[in-house]
């Protein structure tokens, strides 16, 4: 007796969801960008077989995203997507699960990891006076004992974006500050980062960075950065071993 053929999975999409998909790929096979026309709700609905409800619906999902909208005179016409401001929609902590927020965190910190290059390319003379201010105001408020404050380490770090002069980037890394704010309070909700025994036996403060960031290399910067950075990955990965 020959085996048994494997059952094929059933096909779970919506008729929306097709539609929907289909016109994606129209829209790339026709090469269609940003400003182009593109068909009415009818002839879709002619050309795909369906009923001009359907594809409403699937054009006011891709209207959602930012895809499509209609001009006067025009018709609907293609848009480019702001792909952050999608994100923006759901990025909330408190609906997310735990594996993503570990995920987002972790994105976070790969972020700082990698824009050394970018720093050391772009940053000015204006811009290193700036984070020098934000250096001293930390400095003429700091009781010289606490090394971590979630105030402190948004604007030093959120400058630090800003010098990248990446706009992208930028905007994610605002995104991404209320998972960073959640995560790193439930971090220390219940341990003293500033008892943390550095591998190297040594904090490196924002006053280090920025001292790196006018005289270093992104090479220096990069690794001033991870022990920085430390307590956090250590966590990570200790968490990640359980």
């Amino acid at each position: 007796m020959e085996p048994l053929k494997k059952l094929k999975p059933v096909d779970t999409l919506s008729l929306v969801d097709k539609v929907e998909i289909r016109l994606l790929e129209f829209f790339k096979e026709n090469n269609l960008g940003p400003g182009d026309p593109i068909p009415k709700e009818l002839d879709f609905a002619t050309n795909l077989g369906v009923s001009r409800t359907v594809v409403r619906e699937a054009l006011l999902r891709l209207r959602t995203l930012g895809l499509i909208e209609s001009k006067k005179h025009r018709g609907m016409i293609l848009k480019q997507p702001d792909i952050i401001n999608n994100f923006e929609r759901i990025m909330d902590p408190t609906l997310l699960g735990t594996k993503t927020l570990k995920n987002l965190f972790e994105l976070r910190m790969i972020l700082e990891m990698g824009m050394a290059d970018f720093l050391f390319e772009h940053k000015t003379q204006k811009e290193l006076e700036e984070l020098e201010e934000i250096v001293e105001a930390e400095e003429a408020t700091s009781t010289g004992k606490a090394r971590f404050s979630l105030d402190k380490e948004v604007a030093f770090h959120g400058k630090l974006y800003q010098i990248s002069k990446n706009d992208t980037l930028q905007r994610f890394q605002g995104l991404l500050l209320p998972v960073f704010e959640y995560v790193y309070l439930k971090e220390t909700k219940n341990r003293n980062l500033d008892d943390y025994h550095y591998t190297k036996g040594t904090f490196v403060t924002h006053r280090m960075l920025l001292d790196n960031l006018k005289v270093g290399t992104p090479e220096t910067f990069r690794n001033a950065m991870r022990r920085h950075l430390e307590p956090h990955f250590d966590h990570i990965f200790k968490n990640g071993k359980k």
